[in-house]
């Protein structure tokens, strides 16, 4: 009775899952990005069968570990993953936890990354050689893609308890921002892996870990090692198992937990209506665990991003951590009033609060990073040794703190984005809503601003030393107080629209309008402004920013892949120069393709929108 009433919510669920998938496909854009994706997938996997081919199993059980890592942290950084078939959906409907969760894993196969994933498996029967080696590859690839699925649900189930609870939103935070930062700076790390005598203990933890027992057992198979293969296909079976049951406990919990035994909070204490919104900002930042997450995720990504190239001895990154770290939390806190949702109406219904609350917002933003940015500049500086970093970093500090706080409540009042109110997110915290394209596009926007706050200072500083000191001052105030004023004026002019647009989302009308301006491109001009918007960042920040801040602080030697620090003399400064205005102006190719096209486009009548 249990195993059919197994197979047909399994069959049920997987019917869905490709009845939406069919559905997705009928969109241009998810279309192209699934079409993306599958195409850099394969080349991957394609990658992973040369390997095997190639029979390196030292580099071959490496990759598969790299493999299952993505699986693990992939979804981390896209919104908790695929949640086509959401768990609280089914909350309602009679079924046992186990039975809900092995079909939930079932309809999870249906899918481009696990068939991806089966293709790059396929190298088990490569390595294997001999026939029954083979043989013993069959079930090894079925219960190896299983542990991958399995492991990628159970991460984002356990982030999702994490962060329901204060230290575990701060572990979170920084195991995503060593990951983020690994992508940026890991060629460090890959350098000193390359030129140190590792690789055969790399292989070794990697046959250790569970992404490499299906290899293991291939490998034993082939020597006639029959103890090895039976023990390491059950250690799959067991693991497999075992994740099952966790994530079936985790998603009870996710679609019953409540909100009960919570400690009282003390009272603001504030004598005056700007510290009262001061203090409900703080409030804020030491309440909501996303807020908290999101800071240390920031702090944390500065450190990291700087203290890697360490392991080839490289301190010259150390001193830009802090100014690192407030560009990032500038990013990350870019739709501060889109993340209000509906409580915004409190202080839209109260009079002449705008200007108070937009100040109170940046004065919460400077109170949470300023400290901390401040010391980690001069404490790393300090430790560093890199004496002439100091007249830089002291100027460009006030001006990127200035420039993040004002731009912040900027940016979030003229291009607000709805999200989930924080009172009816879902038991998956990472899963925002359904505008998280858009919110990544203000992200990487938000980057290059912030970015260039401080250029003014930077230049200062680079010509005339510490006078770039009070240059940065004055730029940075400037920036606080004119972006601020923008923001409280926007709100007493658009305030009920904002309000409107965060309770309700955007009308149908101006989906339609977007997706028309989408559609009206043509398609080589969609390819071309995608891969400006997503590659841009590589001239901009790598190949300008970094080598700049080499040369600047006279560490110049770490050639690495800087182009750039290939060069000698004046040449230096004309690459760094002509990587970074590629890369502005990839940036700026992306999005004036995408306005222009969405202001050519005619309004949208609501009968053709509704239809």
């Amino acid at each position: 009775m249990a195993l059919a009433l197994t197979y047909e919510t399994s069959h049920t669920l997987v019917r869905m899952r490709l009845a939406a998938f069919r559905h997705a496909l009928k969109d241009q854009f998810r279309r192209s990005w699934m079409l993306t994706g599958g195409f850099v997938g394969l080349v991957l996997a394609g990658a992973t069968l040369w390997v095997a081919a190639r029979g390196d199993h030292d580099l071959l059980v490496v990759v598969l570990s790299i493999w299952m890592l993505g699986w693990v942290v992939g979804p981390l950084f896209a919104g908790g993953g695929d949640e086509t078939l959401k768990p609280e959906y089914f909350s309602m409907v009679p079924l046992p936890p186990r039975t809900l969760s092995t079909g939930l894993l079932v309809a999870a196969l249906a899918g481009v990354a696990p068939v991806i994933s089966l293709i790059a498996l396929l190298s088990l029967f490569i390595a294997g050689g001999g026939v029954v080696a083979v043989l013993v590859a069959a079930p090894a690839v079925v219960l190896q893609l299983l542990c991958f699925v399995l492991a990628s649900r159970l991460a984002v189930a356990v982030y999702g308890v994490l962060l329901q609870v204060r230290t575990g939103a701060i572990l979170a935070a920084l195991v995503n921002a060593f990951i983020l930062a690994f992508t940026a700076q890991g060629w460090a790390l890959i350098v000193a892996y390359v030129s140190t005598d590792v690789q055969g203990t790399a292989a070794q933890a990697a046959r250790i870990a569970p992404s490499g027992w299906g290899l293991v057992a291939v490998e034993a198979a082939g020597r006639g090692d029959w103890l090895t293969v039976l023990a390491a296909l059950a250690g799959l079976v067991v693991l497999a198992a075992v994740m099952l049951m966790a994530w079936s406990a985790l998603l009870v919990r996710r679609t019953t937990a409540g909100r009960s035994g919570r400690k009282p909070r003390r009272l603001l204490t504030a004598r005056t209506p700007a510290g009262a919104a001061v203090g409900k900002e703080i409030r804020s930042w030491t309440r909501d665990l996303l807020y908290g997450h999101r800071a240390v995720f920031a702090v944390a990504y500065g450190l990291f991003f700087c203290a890697m190239p360490l392991a080839i001895g490289m301190k010259t990154m150390l001193p830009w951590a802090g100014p690192a770290a407030v560009v990032m939390a500038g990013s990350m806190i870019a739709n501060l009033y889109g993340a209000d949702g509906t409580s915004f109406w409190t202080t839209l219904m109260t009079p002449n609060s705008s200007r108070a609350d937009v100040r109170a917002r940046q004065s919460a933003f400077l109170l949470v990073f300023g400290p901390a940015t401040l010391l980690i500049t001069v404490l790393l500086t300090w430790w560093s040794g890199v004496t002439s970093a100091w007249p830089f970093v002291l100027s460009v500090m006030p001006a990127l703190l200035g420039g993040a706080a004002g731009l912040v409540v900027a940016c979030s009042v003229y291009s607000a984005i709805p999200t989930t109110d924080a009172h009816k997110r879902s038991g998956n915290p990472l899963n925002s809503g359904e505008n998280e394209g858009e919110a990544m596009g203000i992200v990487y926007v938000m980057l290059v601003l912030v970015a260039l706050t401080c250029a003014p200072a930077l230049v200062v500083a680079l010509y005339f030393g510490w006078w770039g000191v009070p240059v940065g001052l004055l730029s940075g105030v400037l920036a606080w107080w004119y972006f601020g004023l923008l923001a409280a004026r926007r709100l007493d002019a658009r305030g009920p629209e904002l309000l409107t647009l965060l309770r309700h989302g955007r009308q149908v009308t101006e989906q339609a309008k977007k997706a028309q301006a989408f559609y009206a491109l043509p398609k080589w001009r969609r390819a071309l402004a995608g891969f400006c918007l997503g590659f841009g960042a590589i001239p901009l920040f790598p190949q300008a920013v970094v080598p700049a801040i080499f040369i600047l602080t006279g560490n110049a030697d770490t050639k690495v892949w800087f182009l750039a620090l290939h060069q000698e003399g004046v040449s230096r400064w004309v690459v760094i120069a002509l990587m970074a205005a590629l890369g502005l102006a990839m940036y700026a190719y992306g999005g004036i393709t995408y306005l222009r096209a969405k202001q050519r486009v005619p309004d949208v009548p609501a009968e053709a929108a509704a239809a």
